[in-house]
């Protein structure tokens, strides 16, 4: 057959084998046996195997052995850089090892040596397989007698092994997206479902009662009593082993009717109950719950006493969508909590004043937010000298109809446990850009904006697609823009988050780490991920230069990022004296009322253009 024709109707064959539905449907050791057969029967090699890297790129471990007599055969192998440094050397450049006699080339010679493949391999015709720019492994065909590889059969093998390639790119994929689709749906600390979850969950119950008479379940919110005292007095790390066991507790707990349990917040737990429609069923359920949490833990040769609060909402009694019945069952834990804690709670209209008051603040900031009546004012970030404007930090502000201005220590922990963060970080974000397009139009440019963002917005996979949708509509440049996390966001070793990173980094976003020095994170794990910035938080600077632990723990955070080769901000300077002693320690950046008070976007235009050039 002419070269040309064998090497179209190889490829023809392998496009047939890899496109046909039954090779879809396979496994991947039963694709990677339909590769190795297809080899074995078009260039008529004795074995065909498949090798992957091992715990280092300088070892091959087999993953499968294809023998033309005897099919797919079992048995561990491996293969060492230091065994075969000649073979390695070409697989590691990208090289096809075309040895049409073992002996007599030099990449393959030590494989004549016992215990590989005795005196059966006298040719070989390996090509390596990359994914992406890393050496992942190789595709090997051996034969038992000396022969010349054509050029057909060289880019035929090397065709397999970028199948092979595609197989582990497209499994790597499906992996990312399982961890991905975990990581949304649940709480990394215990494993339960998130709020996410719940919601989804509460709001598919509902929808399947539409339309026919609603089949009844409550939803209870569970907190656990006084885990801020075991936090501030005993450890964080104890308040932890607390927060770990109750959730162990609820899951493992046998109650029949329980539909889910979801973590959803710090010390918060949320329950799905269906269950027959008659008091005793339900009364019976709760103290199952209450019984199951409310027993000691063991800290070590500590004993803590451990209890929870319960609040209980009805569908469809106390309320048809997921947003009400979640905050009148956390109205009625917080009359738990007001009446004496370690105790349950049914939703009723005689809420006590106080929870009945949070739970109606949350609605109207949720009515605030949708119809974008939340402002976002401006603060100057200055250069080290404090003259000189760098940035602005973007700050939201709420001014109720009938409270008047709301601090934002006042709603965001509301907006927070109302699970409305993500909708809000989208808001200003949106606002920011709207605002920078406002300023070009007329001629202006305002200075790089930061943003803060929370940590239901940063561990969403689809932050940087409507990130990059923003910038776009707007037409704002990816660097006019500065993205401002907690320290406790990185705490996880997600590979959500860093992907995420990754992404918004490519879009020329500078990446910033807010109150630095008031969470935990890993050193190594910080120094991985693509921050460029360190905020120190105003509780470590308010007094500057007096306070001497103030002192130390702010010099520990510049020795730090110097060594990380990240640009510090410090916030909260108010006096000359803050902003003598900062610039004495070489801080890049200060921010504070010493400068100016956030401020609106026409006030901030004024205060731009009035400054001396």
């Amino acid at each position: 057959m002419d070269p040309t024709q064998t090497f179209f109707s190889y490829h023809g064959a392998l496009t047939g084998l890899i496109h046909s539905q039954a090779f879809i449907n396979y496994r991947r050791a039963e694709k990677l046996a339909s590769l190795a057969s297809l080899c074995s029967e078009l260039l008529g090699v004795d074995r065909v195997s498949v090798w992957t890297v091992g715990l280092s790129a300088d070892e091959l471990r087999r993953e499968l052995l294809y023998c033309r007599r005897r099919g797919v055969e079992q048995g561990a192998c491996s293969i060492s850089r230091q065994q075969h440094p000649e073979y390695f050397e070409a697989m590691q450049s990208a090289a096809i090892v075309d040895a049409g006699s073992v002996g007599a080339d030099r990449r393959t010679r030590s494989f004549l040596q016992p215990g590989y493949g005795g005196g059966e391999v006298a040719a070989m015709l390996d090509a390596p397989i990359f994914d992406g720019n890393r050496f992942s492994g190789a595709f090997c065909l051996e034969h038992g007698q000396p022969r010349d590889w054509s050029l057909a059969e060289i880019a035929f093998v090397t065709a397999v092994a970028d199948t092979v390639s595609l197989l582990n790119t497209h499994e790597a994929w499906l992996n990312s997206r399982k961890e991905l689709d975990y990581v949304t749906h649940h709480d990394d600390f215990t494993g339960l479902l998130n709020q996410r979850s719940l919601r989804n969950r509460v709001n598919t119950l509902i929808e399947q009662s539409r339309g026919r008479q609603a089949d009844p379940f409550a939803l209870l919110w569970i907190d656990i009593d006084k885990l801020n005292s075991i936090n501030h007095g005993m450890g964080m790390h104890i308040g932890n082993q607390v927060v770990s066991e109750v959730a162990a507790r609820l899951r493992g707990m046998l109650l029949p009717g329980k539909e889910l349990v979801a973590r959803v917040g710090g010390d918060e737990f949320a329950l799905v109950y269906r269950f027959p429609e008659d008091q005793g069923t339900m009364h019976g359920a709760v103290d199952t719950i209450l019984d199951t949490i409310n027993h000691p833990i063991m800290a070590g040769e500590q004993r803590i006493q451990v209890s929870a609060s319960i609040g209980i909402s009805f569908y469809p009694y106390d309320g048809d969508d997921t947003a009400t019945l979640i905050r009148n069952s956390e109205a009625a834990m917080y009359q738990a909590k007001a009446s004496g804690r370690r105790q349950a709670q049914y939703f009723n209209k005689d809420l006590s004043a106080g929870a009945k008051a949070r739970f109606l603040l949350e609605g109207q900031l949720q009515a605030a937010i949708e119809q974008d009546r939340l402002t976002v004012v401006y603060q100057p970030i200055m250069a080290g000298d404090g003259r000189q404007v760098v940035g602005l930090e973007a700050l939201v502000r709420w001014q109720h109809d009938s409270l008047g201005f709301m601090s934002p220590a006042e709603f965001l922990p509301l907006a927070y446990e109302a699970g409305l963060m993500a909708e809000l970080d989208q808001r200003v974000l949106e606002r920011v850009c709207r605002d920078m397009e406002q300023e070009r139009l007329a001629g202006r440019a305002l200075p790089p904006v930061a943003v803060n963002l929370s940590a239901d917005s940063i561990m969403n996979p689809a932050l940087a697609d409507r990130i990059w949708t923003l910038l776009q509509r707007y037409r704002v440049d990816g660097g006019q823009l500065e993205l401002e996390v907690i320290e406790d966001v990185i705490k996880g070793d997600s590979s959500t988050l860093r992907a995420t990173l990754s992404e918004l980094v490519g879009m020329g976003i500078k990446l910033s780490i807010d109150d630095f020095g008031t969470g935990y994170s890993s050193l190594l794990r910080l120094k991985s991920l693509p921050f460029s910035r360190l905020k120190i938080d105003r509780s470590f600077t308010r007094e500057l230069p007096n306070d001497a632990d103030d002192c130390a723990i702010t010099l520990s955070i510049l020795g730090l990022a110097r060594g990380l080769g990240l640009q510090v901000i410090a916030e909260g300077v108010e006096q000359r004296e803050q902003e003598a002693w900062l610039q004495q320690q070489g801080c890049d950046y200060l921010q504070g009322f010493r400068y100016a008070r956030p401020m609106a976007l026409d006030e901030l235009r004024n205060w731009l253009d009035t400054r001396p050039a």
